[in-house]
């Protein structure tokens, strides 16, 4: 039975697991992250843990989903958002030198895009894209069942597209982003508070709270307008933390699409939840080892 490996290296934690090629996890485990997360320290954490979780070495392959962008052949970590000294890293060589097993690393939220594609919101599509609110925003376009990363691998960054050209200035360089308005740091700045108590205030009818959702789903819709037009997807699927929120936020953001995007654009389009959580960008990592094995 074939096995692979993903990865999930974030900036607190590494979540791991092995699948069958079904997509079954048959062990799984997540270790804090080194601290100072240097590439070094990183490594040997990776290898241990990789031993522990296949200490038969049953594994053919390993993928791994990194904090920023990855070059267009998966080799290298160009930039580790929250993550020491990551510049340009060849993670996959060393893991491959280290392991013995081929290697392939990608951009979380691209790895997020494949779990759902495998196994979770996306399965039923083969044109889709994902957002993934988090502490910023990511995103992951699957075009024809495959995901799309563009010329050098940066493709996908759905988080940055302009919302407010007069907006707060983001990390990208951006002004105004999408991100800006409808991530975990943007909640924070807006309201002072966690998504986490604005969805509770919510839930017991707080007039506040459901107006902040009202105006937050208003503004994902539009900044999702662009992204529509130019792809025209079977479906959009919002994952992250602030997902957990979605039945308040949803109806204002379709609302905002259904005003702005022609409906020859929109046919059909459905906004979805994503199904897999915080496991999204380990069994993508997963699929992608997958991927390594049949083009070998």
């Amino acid at each position: 039975m074939t096995e692979i490996i993903g990865i999930d290296l974030g900036g607190t934690a590494i979540k791991l697991g092995r699948f069958d090629r079904d997509g079954n996890c048959l062990q799984s485990l997540t270790i804090p992250t080194p601290n100072p997360a240097t590439p070094a320290a990183v490594l040997d954490a990776m290898v241990d843990a990789i031993a522990q979780i296949d200490p038969h070495k049953n594994a053919r392959a390993i993928g791994v989903g990194t904090p920023g962008p990855a070059d267009a052949a998966g080799r290298i970590a160009i930039v580790g958002i929250n993550l020491d000294g990551w510049q340009n890293i060849p993670l996959a060589d060393w893991l491959e030198a280290r392991t013995g097993l081929p290697t392939i690393i990608a951009n979380d939220a691209n790895c997020a895009g494949l779990g759902e594609a495998w196994l979770g919101a996306g399965r039923r599509f083969r044109n889709f894209i994902l957002l993934t609110l988090g502490t910023g925003v990511g995103g992951a376009i699957i075009l024809e069942g495959k995901l799309f990363v563009g010329h050098q691998g940066a493709a996908g960054e759905l988080g940055l597209v302009t919302l407010n050209p007069d907006g707060p200035p983001c990390n990208s360089g951006n002004q105004g982003s999408l991100e800006q308005y409808v991530s975990v740091v943007a909640i924070r700045r807006r309201t002072g508070m966690e998504p986490e108590e604005l969805g509770k205030l919510a839930k017991a009818g707080d007039a506040f709270a459901l107006e902040f959702w009202r105006n937050y789903g208003r503004d994902l819709g539009i900044g999702l307008t662009s992204s529509i037009y130019i792809l025209a997807p079977e479906a959009v699927v919002i994952g992250g933390g602030v997902s957990a929120s979605a039945q308040f936020f949803f109806p204002s953001a379709i609302a905002e699409i259904e005003r702005r995007v022609l409906p020859s654009s929109r046919a059909r389009l459905q906004l979805l939840p994503a199904d897999l959580g915080n496991s999204a960008g380990m069994v993508g990592a997963a699929k992608l080892a997958q991927q390594v094995i049949g083009n070998r």
